[in-house]
């Protein structure tokens, strides 16, 4: 695993933290595929039953890396954009909740990284930014053209990827682009505690729910309902579901174990 990322396991949850605050953690290519790596790991982990991204430094994350930018052949940078999407892809298979925390910048593929995951929590000093157009770049860089307007609507996303104008953090709460947003001070609190609130549904629960949530951006209204019957139906021959209906019966924390 690269040294430009971190990996930190706390009771069901892991936190991996971009780790190259010297660059604001801009992603060069070995935090890229060491980002994918990792979640692909965590993905695969029964272990795991949530997914924290962090940023070490003053912020969360600036983008990619300006030095990524070299001379390249057309063919090369298609292979090098398309790769930049991998832990995007990552994120949106895993059948598990993944949770940004955000502070500082983030900016760029940062924001990209941040609207691909399934929470966003917050600092009230974070800002947010998709400055593409400002290099000459199409707006929609890192997923930004296909998360952004089903965020926050097609008007606000335009302005946002077409001006570069930064959200600061209290709108970014308003327009439902941040899932939470809390004072600086608590907000690895308000993120373990959101993380371990996830960990602790039935692992099959929220894969499901995961699925069909993602599976709605892309498809009509009866293919969501076939994909919602095939899984309410898996859920309710599980062990957990029988343990949640216990638990509610017997009045009592129910204790999820992925069956």
């Amino acid at each position: 695993m690269s040294e430009s990322l971190l990996l930190e396991r706390r009771a069901s949850s892991l936190r991996l933290t971009l780790n190259r605050p010297d660059k604001l953690n801009a992603i060069d290519l070995p935090l890229l595929d060491a980002l994918t790596e990792a979640l692909e790991a965590a993905g695969r982990d029964p272990e795991v039953r949530a997914i924290v991204i962090a940023g070490a430094g003053k912020s969360f994350c600036a983008g990619a890396d300006i030095g990524q930018m070299i001379d390249r052949t057309a063919d090369d940078w298609e292979r090098t954009v398309d790769h930049y999407l991998d832990p995007i892809r990552a994120i949106s298979r895993i059948g598990k909740p993944v949770i940004a925390r955000l502070h500082g910048n983030v900016f760029g593929g940062g924001l990209g990284l941040a609207i691909a995951c399934d929470f966003r929590v917050a600092a009230s000093t974070a800002r947010f930014c998709a400055p593409f157009v400002k290099l000459a770049l199409a707006g929609c860089d890192m997923a930004a053209g296909y998360f952004l307007p089903r965020l926050v609507g097609l008007g606000r996303a335009t302005d946002m990827m077409m001006t570069a104008r930064v959200v600061e953090a209290s709108e970014a709460l308003a327009i439902g682009l941040a899932s939470r947003v809390v004072p600086d001070e608590e907000l690895d609190a308000a993120t373990d505690a959101l993380a371990d609130q996830l960990a602790g549904f039935a692992p099959r629960t929220t894969a499901f729910t995961k699925g069909a949530i993602r599976r709605s951006l892309d498809r009509d209204m009866e293919g969501e309902f076939d994909y919602e019957v095939f899984a309410q139906v898996q859920c309710l021959q599980s062990v957990d579901h029988r343990e949640g209906v216990a638990a509610f019966r017997e009045r009592r924390p129910p204790v999820f174990r992925g069956a």
